[in-house]
């Protein structure tokens, strides 16, 4: 591996780590700071009218993610 994709593979480590400390932090009895689930579910409750604009941004969330990750 090179120093780069070392540095980015440290940087996504480190992403994920701070990810699952702040969902750690957010399912303490008595925290104010939202789990993911409840910040997915406002969300995809955004809404421009009658275009359901929230579940169209998670839905291409969720196929870039796919695509740049397990379509290779």
């Amino acid at each position: 591996m090179t120093a780069g994709q070392v540095l980015i593979a440290a940087t996504f480590a480190v992403a994920l780590g701070l990810f699952g400390a702040v969902e750690f932090l957010a399912r303490r009895e008595g925290s104010k700071v939202p789990t993911l689930g409840e910040v997915c579910g406002v969300v995809m409750r955004y809404r421009v009218g009658p275009l359901p604009v929230g579940r169209i941004a998670m839905f291409g969330f969720w196929w870039w993610l796919g695509w740049h990750f397990l379509a290779r």
